[in-house]
């Protein structure tokens, strides 16, 4: 079967997760759009957009054990608005990797949940 829809991944190269996700997808014959994320992070639409589709709350893609996330004094309390400005000023609390295919997207962990949406 031809694979006719590319993904995007929102990668760290220094996880292994992300490393992992990224070579299943390119063992599926994909060649991803890859977001080097902590570099070139999402704008508060384009987090919401990514919050739809996965169809999660923000806390649930939050790196809630990142020092990041205490220091800046978060909790599970906080409100959605102030986690998601809280991820588009600070990229690292993001949860790595997702993956986006049309108008679904799949957080990486593990890395074969992403294979839900190809």
């Amino acid at each position: 079967m031809a694979v006719t829809a590319q993904p995007e991944i929102w990668h760290n190269p220094r996880c292994s997760k992300s490393r992992q996700t990224l070579a299943l997808l390119e063992a599926r014959g994909f060649s991803p759009l890859i977001r080097l994320y902590l570099q070139d992070g999402p704008d508060e639409a384009t987090l919401e957009a990514v919050l739809s589709a996965l169809k999660k709350s923000p806390i649930d893609i939050m790196r809630s054990k990142d020092a990041l996330f205490k220091d800046l004094g978060l909790s599970i309390d906080t409100t959605d608005t102030a986690l998601t400005n809280a991820m588009v000023a600070n990229p690292a609390l993001i949860e790595r990797p997702i993956v986006r295919m049309g108008d679904e997207a799949r957080i990486g962990r593990p890395p074969e949940s992403v294979l839900e949406i190809l």
